[in-house]
């Protein structure tokens, strides 16, 4: 287990409960549960960022298991769903009290896992699968990507190529790592840092910063969307001491706001890393360091050491190579019995290479519109409306390839200039333009923009 082995070397590294301040060397939490080392099954993680589920994740990591770290927040029903098909042997959830068919059992103080009573074993688990992460966006019951420990290891040595991890670093866990981005902060920080801090807050809570100032953390991580609120309440208009650098994944940041953090980072002293990654790849894929945000359009920069990108020449598909592409997809218990690793991951993403050698994300293979037959990429019609609107959000959506709706959460935007905007850009007539104002933008449980939620609302109202 190569992650976990390298996890156990950083001797030094502590865990600590952001809530009491208690500290855990990382050379007794890893084997404090007593688990044999051989037992083979599924366990389910439903993951809260605190310490017993850190705790159960590296103690199981050990072990022949395979591990499906899960939302703790997934809504009842989908849990329920999950575990009729997977019949998982072990759960580990703290926000429930029984699971019928499993029985409650004590492993340590603090951790207690159901187990499957009568369990027995109804497929072979493929020695390869290590970790199963939801794919980012699906609704109901999520597909699964299958994972290895070399796809995890693969993927973290390529990004502790360029990311400045530090021993002495205090390192927040607020991205959930029951997504690809959060687990990679986590395996990538516990190989190199100092002090991995277990925390529920999200950053746009208050509790979250009291905790920053008390453990004084080096680094954050988010999406855009996490970006920009930080940019509306004026986070990067003064120094935080402690911090060294930033990363983000999930999407493009618009040119004003590339420019704020461009200028944030110049006059404090910190790094920005923007960053591209699926979780078929294991995590991150591309990456673009500071300077690169001053690129006339935004960019994800380049592969990651021992990857390479291509672009198809027939679709414009971005495509990736990487020791790190998983094995697959899981919808059921029996596709636990196979991992089959393709030689190139097909992103989704069009895209193109500029001359400077620097990649750059054009749109999703299915954001495209045909509006009375012109072809329009909606997430470059946002990206256009977000420079214009000074860094402001937006949504774009389909109607029906007859309109383009604009969804929008700041009441001062003029939605003329939105339809103005358009019409001067891209030759569009503003009546093909529907604006509309929105409160707040429905999130996913990743942090980003929910946009299948968004547009299925649409369509609902068209």
């Amino acid at each position: 287990m190569k992650i976990l082995e390298n996890v156990i070397a950083n001797k030094n590294l502590l865990f600590t409960d952001a809530s009491t301040g208690a500290s855990t060397p990382v050379g007794t939490l890893y084997r404090s549960l007593g688990l044999n080392p051989v037992e083979k099954g599924l366990i389910f993680l439903y993951n809260d960022n605190q310490v017993p589920s850190i705790e159960v994740l590296l103690n199981f990591y050990g072990t022949a298991h395979a591990i499906a770290v899960l939302g703790q927040k997934l809504h009842p029903e989908f849990k329920e769903r999950l575990e009729a098909e997977y019949r998982p042997k072990y759960i580990f959830d703290p926000s429930r009290d029984e699971v019928q068919g499993y029985s409650l059992k004590e492993f340590s103080e603090t951790v207690k896992i159901f187990a499957k009573e009568d369990y027995q074993p109804e497929v072979t688990i493929h020695p390869d699968i290590k970790i199963l992460l939801s794919t980012s966006g699906t609704t109901g019951v999520p597909k699964l990507v299958k994972l290895s420990d070399e796809n995890l290891y693969q993927n973290a040595v390529s990004i502790l190529q360029y990311m400045p991890i530090l021993e002495s670093d205090v390192v927040p866990l607020n991205v959930p790592i029951n997504f690809v981005y959060g687990f990679s902060i986590f395996t990538t920080n516990c190989m190199r840092a100092g002090r991995i801090v277990c925390t529920d807050k999200d950053i746009m809570q208050k509790a979250f910063w009291d905790e920053m100032e008390e453990y004084g953390y080096s680094t954050l991580g988010g999406v855009p969307y996490l970006y920009e609120n930080l940019n509306r309440i004026g986070f990067f208009r003064k120094d935080s001491t402690s911090l060294r650098y930033m990363t983000h994944t999930g999407g493009v940041i618009n040119a004003e706001l590339r420019k704020t953090l461009f200028n944030y980072c110049l006059e404090f002293d910190k790094q920005f890393f923007a960053q591209y990654g699926q979780t078929e790849a294991g995590g991150r894929m591309a990456y673009l360091t500071t300077d690169g945000l001053l690129e006339e359009e935004t960019s994800i920069g380049t592969p990651v050491h021992g990857g390479s990108l291509q672009i198809d020449s027939e679709t414009d598909e971005l495509l990736f190579l990487h020791s790190s592409i998983s094995g697959g997809y899981a919808n059921k218990l029996e596709d636990l019995s196979t991992y089959e690793q393709p030689k190139l991951l097909h992103t989704g993403d069009t895209g193109r290479r500029g001359e400077n050698g620097l990649y750059y994300i054009t749109g999703r293979i299915k954001r495209i519109m045909k509006l009375f037959g012109i072809r329009l990429n909606l997430d470059e019609v946002e990206f256009i409306l977000k420079n214009e609107l000074e860094g402001n959000t937006v949504v774009c959506l389909n109607g029906n390839d007859k309109k383009i709706i604009v969804l929008y959460n700041n009441a001062e935007i003029d939605p003329e200039i939105i339809k103005e905007t358009i019409k001067n850009k891209l030759r569009i007539n503003p009546q093909y333009v529907h604006t509309e104002h929105i409160e707040s933008f429905p999130l996913s449980q990743n942090g980003k923009i929910n946009y299948p939620l968004l547009q299925n609302l649409q369509h609902e109202n068209i």
